[in-house]
């Protein structure tokens, strides 16, 4: 029995169907009222699901609208979920040299202060993208979140859920565990808007790419058509002896202007590229780990500073980030509070060149009240094609004739380039 078929039966026995699995690679289904309505399908029926299908039975695929059907019998199930695992948790050794490899911290140092069991709540946060063109692209993004320490699970985030579907579950906590508290909805809220942008970019940078290549190709061979017959409407010009003549061609010139912005105004519009995003599941672990305990220190000041080994990821967890995208490596920390904060946390303001803690200083620079510059600096960019509006050159047109000043009808008739 496929994936597909087991996932079928599973839901249509949970939603009170009688199934019975039958040769070759399909179910025979007796369906109550409520599901035949959501599924649409008679009271008694068979679904097939391979490449050879029984007598009177029903192709179903991902690739037809059964996917919808489903949804419409999930619902609002399975949007939250929870797991407690309990996976081997061996004491961590060479702990130094471990720091070592995995912390960048430039301006800053630390002391480790002990390493001890203990057990963390991680948040799950799957998101379905859509990216829409000319073509379509769809898939799917996970974001993890450690509650216990604030650190995002880039680097580890897959493995664990790989080796987390091979863990036997455990149905409560241990006695005597407490887990650290879940977090205000503002402060998710806050890391999501921070690590999405820059994720999402990553994911959906091929296809930007070959949009980008796609317009540049066809900009260059509508700018090619239109070139040529505007010199040609130019020399014509340029050979006409009469007013009338010379007024005709001109005319000529600027209708093929306004055709050719117009058809590059629309072609622009065929590679918009619009990007939307939508919260599927959140799912929550609770699991041991081994926690190291660090002093940070800068300057005077200093702070404590938790990381967790996962043991299913078998890796350390990356700092926590306080402001920037968490995904970069490098960490630096602030002065006046000791934050954690990416590199362009702590960049000078674009207005009096002041260095200075975007953590602290959320919304202005302190010293001249400039709008906080950078907020989204780590986000890499726009996710869509880089395009000038329609009233400006492209390079292409700015290498020949068909952005105009306009020709006087006495004039030599040429045209100059774009300004």
């Amino acid at each position: 029995m496929s994936r597909f078929q087991a996932f079928s039966a599973d839901l249509l026995q949970r939603a009170g169907a009688l199934v019975e699995a039958i040769d070759p690679e399909a179910l025979e289904v007796i369906a109550p009222e409520p599901l035949q309505q959501a599924l649409g399908i008679p009271e008694f029926c068979r679904l097939g699901f391979g490449a050879t299908m029984p007598e009177g039975a029903e192709r179903v695929g991902i690739e037809s609208d059964w996917l919808e059907r489903f949804a419409n019998v999930v619902g609002e199930r399975g949007r939250s979920a929870r797991r407690v695992v309990r996976p081997s948790n061996p004491p961590l050794a060479g702990v130094d040299r471990l720091l070592e490899h995995e912390l960048a911290l430039p301006n800053a140092v630390y002391r480790l202060r002990g390493v001890a069991e203990a057990w963390t709540r991680y948040l799950i946060l799957v998101f379905r993208f859509t990216a829409l063109s000319d073509e379509k692209r769809e898939g799917v993004l996970k974001l993890g979140i450690n509650l216990a320490t604030g650190a995002m699970l880039d680097a580890t985030l897959e493995r664990l859920m790989t080796r987390l579907e091979a863990e036997p579950e455990t149905a409560a906590l241990p006695d005597g565990i407490d887990l650290p508290p879940l977090w205000q909805r503002e402060r998710v809220l806050d890391l999501i808007r921070r690590s999405l942008p820059p994720r999402l970019m990553s994911q959906i940078e091929p296809f930007a790419k070959s949009l980008e290549r796609r317009l540049a190709r066809d900009e260059t061979r509508l700018y090619g058509y239109h070139d040529q017959l505007f010199q040609d409407a130019m020399a014509r010009l340029a050979a006409a002896e009469s007013d009338e003549r010379q007024r005709r061609e001109q005319q000529r010139g600027e209708a093929i202007e306004r055709e050719y912005r117009a058809r590059l105004d629309d072609l622009r519009r065929k590679y918009a590229l619009c990007v939307t995003t939508a919260w599927v599941q959140t799912l929550e672990i609770a699991m041991p780990v081994q926690r190291l305990n660090l002093l940070l220190r800068r300057r005077k000041g200093e702070r404590p500073l938790h990381l967790d080994w996962n043991p299913l990821a078998r890796r350390l967890e990356p700092l926590p980030c306080d402001f920037g995208d968490p995904a970069e490596h490098e960490r630096l920390v602030c002065d006046d509070a000791l934050h954690l904060v990416t590199p362009s946390g702590l960049a000078a303001c674009a207005g009096c060149g002041k260095t200075y803690c975007r953590a602290c200083y959320r919304k202005r620079c302190p010293r001249c009240g400039n709008d906080a510059d950078g907020a989204l600096a780590s986000s890499g960019g726009s996710l869509l094609p880089q395009r000038q509006g329609p009233g400006r050159p492209t390079p292409q047109e700015k290498r020949s004739g068909i952005v105009l000043s306009r020709c006087a009808a006495s004039g030599a008739g040429r045209a100059r380039g774009g300004e």
